[in-house]
């Protein structure tokens, strides 16, 4: 069973648990599509070194891995040792023995110095200093390298996230990004991302959104975004945000989606931001 408690230095206020590491990987079937297609924008291939950030069970690093095959070589970092055993064993089922991963901090972790590409899912939302990370990190990147993340953009994650209105979606969407507030979350580190990469000498971003949306019956966002707010509960009762018993977190689910269906509603969920950049050749001006 995955369990750890974060760390005094570990910001993801999403906590470390069986449970949120479950959530991710669900969540991963979601945006994996989106990534795979920044991937293949920014022209991952075979033979390239990649540095994954925030690897947790290794969602991403599968995608890198499928893209490279055999060659080329991944790293993945995540401050959670014990989530790394999940994904070391996920990778190795898959047949990929060119991915190692390390525990240990990204604002301190002593790294190598020749990545051809650095890559970000849903991380730098979660640390205390984004811009100071991806200034240190461009030294490990080598000339010619790429910065490849995804982060969301939760500035319009209360405006109309239904139509016609659902109320108990709408309640649940800022029961959450209260929540990330209170934990401090950075609302705006996706559109923030284009200033970052630019303050660290690269070239112009590439920029791209995606929204999760959906309706209907059998759409799966219900369930995710009730396993959100379990995932988020430890906080949203510490502020007073909501209590438990507003929530009623076990029949949640069920009841957005049976007011979604009587609403015959459209749900906005995760809008994530793409982004992507080069550092300069050697020689280049």
């Amino acid at each position: 069973m995955i369990h750890a408690e974060n760390t005094p230095d570990d910001a993801y206020v999403l906590g470390r648990t069986a449970q949120e590491t479950r959530r991710l990987q669900s969540q991963a079937n979601f945006v994996n599509p989106w990534t795979m297609r920044l991937l293949q924008e920014a022209k991952i291939r075979p033979g390239m070194k990649i540095l994954d950030l925030g690897s947790g069970a290794g969602d991403v690093a599968l995608l890198l891995a499928e893209l490279l095959g055999p060659q080329g070589s991944i790293t993945g970092i995540d401050v959670n040792p014990v989530v790394l055993e999940a994904a070391r064993v996920r990778l190795r089922e898959a047949g990929f023995a060119n991915v190692t991963f390390l525990s240990g901090n990204i604002e301190t972790l002593p790294l190598a110095d020749d990545f051809d590409v650095i890559v970000g899912r849903l991380i730098l939302s979660h640390l205390r200093d984004p811009r100071g990370v991806i200034l240190r990190l461009e030294q490990y990147l080598r000339p010619g390298g790429l910065m490849i993340f995804q982060e969301p953009d939760l500035t319009r994650a209360t405006a109309f996230p239904s139509q016609p209105a659902c109320v108990l979606w709408d309640q649940a969407c800022r029961w959450t990004n209260a929540a990330f507030h209170a934990g401090g979350v950075t609302p705006t580190i996706g559109l923030d991302l284009y200033r970052y990469l630019l303050d660290a000498g690269l070239s112009e971003p590439h920029l791209s959104s995606n929204v999760l949306l959906g309706a209907g019956p059998d759409w799966i966002g219900y369930r995710q975004h009730a396993e959100t707010i379990r995932s988020l509960l430890p906080l949203i009762t510490q502020f007073g945000i909501a209590t438990e018993e507003e929530i009623g977190l076990e029949t949640l689910a069920e009841r957005m989606r049976e007011e979604a269906l009587r609403q015959r509603s459209v749900l906005r969920g995760l809008e994530m931001i793409s982004i992507w950049a080069q550092k300069a050749s050697q020689g280049f001006s």
